[in-house]
């Protein structure tokens, strides 16, 4: 099998709004991925300066949309395009993640998927601090 594609091919975003820089590990069920993006002061998603927690929900649903390319690429397809469509038991445990200091850890854990939704469990660390998790739901494109 040939290597997987590099993250900026596996999720729906393009230049900066590709948040995720590398894969760290991944099977059928888990991602785990690592960025310094939240550093970045031209993140798209910075505002005043400052990269707000509740961004970090945006890292972990590209965090699915990774893990879904991933594994389509695995059985020689593509994943289906879907939108976010359900955020749930979202917990954040800072105000801001600019100035923090090295790379984010996210994984994303798929919990369930239909043939028209995935539902994953996200979280988001750094070093050993929990700064973001939380449960996201994905509503896929009918497929053709």
């Amino acid at each position: 099998m040939s290597a997987p594609p590099d993250v900026a091919a596996l999720v729906p975003h393009a230049g900066r709004m590709c948040l995720l820089e590398r894969v760290l590990d991944w099977d059928e069920s888990t991602v785990t991925l690592a960025t310094a993006t939240h550093r970045d002061p031209a993140n798209p998603l910075r505002s005043d300066g400052r990269l707000r927690a509740i961004h970090l929900c945006e890292y972990g649903a590209q965090a699915m949309a990774v893990h879904g390319g991933l594994r389509a690429w695995a059985r020689g397809g593509r994943a289906r395009p879907g939108m976010l469509v359900s955020l749930r038991n979202v917990f954040l445990d800072c105000d801001n993640v600019h100035d923090l200091a090295g790379e984010l850890v996210v994984m994303a854990r798929c919990v369930h998927e239909s043939p028209s939704a995935w539902q994953y469990d996200f979280r988001v660390s750094h070093g050993t601090r929990l700064l973001a998790q939380g449960r996201a739901t994905v509503s896929l494109a009918s497929g053709t």
